[in-house]
């Protein structure tokens, strides 16, 4: 490996600069990607085309030279493996057909296999040759509380009440159904590491929507248990507006957790401790400003991590409108810091 930076602030060695990627790098905001999107019917079309999936996995790294690649696929391909499809409709997002309401349409789904999702399989097999050692590969997938929500609510939402009217009503269905998802997430990611996937992540999108008790039981339970059946490659947990959460999450055997841009640093280490690598967290809408207030906040961030067990991205994804140059600059700037 060329540049495996990443990897060594996960596991907590010595780095010479704190490395730097991007949640959602490889999208919308690249001109790249557009052009190669629009050979394609959709977004579900690219995802499922190795090919293309790998080309727009590196326009990212060879564009603003991050320090890792992180695969083009959806989170939303596992309850599709499980036997539930999903469209994304353009502009609004993704939407299921038929949702899960009863236990009988728990009992029809399957518990996914690596082979179920070949086309993910495929396109990091290809990524990693065609990146050949420059960086690593991150896999990625999403927790399952995120996952059962959408198969629950039908699309995103604002309240999830009815993914949440599930967890009251029928606590031992929705337990169920978790851990159906759970074995089809680590089936799925550890078909990604037989692929060549470098480090894995987490995505708990919507772990804002509960509370703590809530989040304790239908939840980290189930992040645990993916946790800890990785111990080959660097595992990341990344659990938005999760912050009643940070210090159950320090107890989580996996090597870093992903910080949104609400949550204080300082604060944020001294609950999750000094055993694991912090990810993130400068707010997206930064990258609006002018050049010399997107360098000294990056600074800012930087110095407020420190040099140790810190790994530099946004609080959140790329946002498609952002300009590349200034997106670019973010990056430079975190690439040039020395402490």
């Amino acid at each position: 490996m060329k540049n495996d930076l990443i990897l060594r602030a996960a596991r907590g060695e010595k780095v010479e600069r704190t490395p730097v990627w991007l949640m959602r790098q490889a999208g919308r905001v690249l001109p790249e990607y557009r052009k190669v999107r629009s050979k394609m019917g959709g977004f579900k079309e690219l995802v499922e085309t190795p090919e293309f999936a790998c080309e727009v996995t590196i326009q990212p790294v060879d564009a603003f030279d991050v320090d890792a690649a992180i695969i083009f696929s959806d989170i939303l391909v596992i309850p599709e493996a499980m036997g539930l499809p999903y469209q994304m409709i353009e502009a609004k997002g993704p939407w299921f057909e038929k949702t899960i309401k009863t236990k009988e349409d728990i009992l029809q789904l399957r518990i996914a296999q690596p082979e179920d999702l070949q086309y993910v399989i495929d396109a990091i097999k290809l990524t990693k040759k065609e990146l050949n050692g420059r960086v690593p590969l991150i896999g990625f997938a999403g927790a399952p509380w995120t996952i059962f929500s959408y198969m629950i609510e039908g699309s995103g939402s604002k309240t999830f009440s009815k993914a949440k009217k599930f967890l009251y009503t029928q606590p031992n269905l929705a337990h169920l159904l978790l851990q159906k998802i759970t074995d089809s997430t680590i089936n799925y990611m550890k078909g990604q590491v037989a692929a060549g996937a470098d480090m894995l992540q987490l995505f708990d999108s919507w772990a804002g929507a509960l509370s703590p008790s809530q989040y304790d039981e239908f939840a980290l339970k189930y992040i645990s248990q993916i946790c800890d059946a990785f111990k080959e490659v660097p595992f990341t947990v990344f659990a938005k507006d999760a912050h009643f959460a940070r210090r159950k999450m320090g107890l989580l055997n996996c090597d870093t957790i992903g910080l949104d841009w609400t949550m204080d640093i300082a604060e944020s280490r001294e609950m999750i401790g000094n055993t694991k690598t912090l990810q993130g967290n400068m707010d997206p809408c930064l990258l609006y400003s002018d050049n010399d207030t997107i360098k000294r906040e990056a600074i800012k961030m930087l110095q407020q991590f420190g040099p140790h067990r810190h790994i530099a991205n946004l609080g959140h994804g790329l946002y498609p409108d952002l300009e590349v140059d200034k997106v670019k600059l973010f990056v430079d700037t975190i690439k040039e810091y020395r402490f």
